[in-house]
């Protein structure tokens, strides 16, 4: 019988397995960050009880469209679905099949169900959000590699036989030691030094960090300030700069309108949807026509930056 060869971990892998799983765990984070500001970002009215709006929303994040239907028993539902058989003169699928984790399936037509779709391209947006979380981490850790090459910025090289003790040695340094002692068999003319000079560049890569999640923040149709004057803000400016993320929200807005109109007309609902806004308009401040009682102020809306 041949050997049984115990897995094991070299201590040269070891570094290169935390870096892995520390990769994917400041991922996960920014993917799971961005993930809940996709699935909050709209507010639904009028949907039956039986219609869980969070589930919808996530459906139509990760596969781009969800089912409407009546069930007998159940009632109204939102559900994940397969579409296919024939398309319209629009492209819409007219064959549906409502399905759910727990084995539950209905096969559905254009005469009693409605496609919800995520916006207008009939896409997803988990595809994006994976993109924008990708290089938030990617940069994170570069930031996190170049803070730690501040802390050891020299490289000793030295004899295998001295190794234990300039390890020695640099314990009794970083404890302050006063005195450091050496043996006689200490050779100094066997050690070299060289300085890796790793230069600091964290502020520049937190401040493109900031620029790319204001960027996925843009995507989303969520509010943010990309311009980082100190002097007060008028109304006009921030109008102006919002174009963007006013512009990102149409696509998807208009899908979910479209859908509801459609659900209304079909099962005699009143289902509504629009963007939660985080401020209101009033309170940006008009400072070329203020009020006599209103001192020109900071607006309410700051820089969407990233926090630690």
């Amino acid at each position: 019988m041949g050997r049984k060869h115990k897995a094991t971990t070299s201590p040269t892998q070891k570094p290169f397995w935390r870096a892995e799983i520390d990769n994917d765990a400041e991922w996960i984070a920014y993917f799971d960050r961005l993930t809940e500001i996709a699935i909050s970002l709209f507010e639904w009215e009028g949907l039956p009880e039986t219609v869980d709006a969070r589930f919808l929303e996530l459906s139509l994040f990760r596969d781009g469209y969800a089912v409407f239907f009546r069930d007998d028993v159940l009632g109204d539902l939102a559900l994940r679905c397969m579409i296919g058989g024939q398309w319209d003169v629009y492209d819409i699928p007219e064959d549906r099949r409502a399905y759910a984790s727990n084995g539950y399936n209905n096969s559905l037509t254009q005469e009693n169900s409605v496609l919800i779709f995520n916006n207008m391209l009939h896409t997803n947006s988990i595809l994006t959000i994976r993109n924008f979380a990708k290089r938030l981490a990617a940069i994170d850790r570069t930031i996190d590699t170049n803070v730690n090459a501040q802390k050891t910025p020299v490289l000793v090289i030295c004899d295998e036989k001295q190794r234990l003790t300039l390890q020695n040695v640099y314990k009794k340094y970083e404890g302050n030691s006063p005195v450091i002692y050496a043996d006689k068999s200490f050779d100094p003319n066997g050690i070299r030094t060289i300085s890796t000079g790793a230069p600091y560049i964290s502020d520049k890569l937190y401040t493109l960090k900031t620029q790319i999640w204001n960027e996925a923040l843009t995507y989303l149709g969520v509010p943010n300030l990309t311009d980082t004057k100190t002097e007060r803000m008028v109304k006009d400016e921030v109008t102006r700069m919002q174009g963007g993320t006013i512009a990102s929200r149409y696509s998807r807005l208009m899908a979910r309108q479209q859908a509801c109109e459609q659900i209304n007309k079909m099962f005699g609902l009143n289902v509504r949807i629009d963007y939660r806004d985080e401020y209101k308009e009033g309170d940006i401040i008009d400072r070329e026509n203020p009020k006599e009682e209103e001192k020109p102020e900071e607006i309410g809306l700051q820089e969407g930056s990233v926090s630690e």
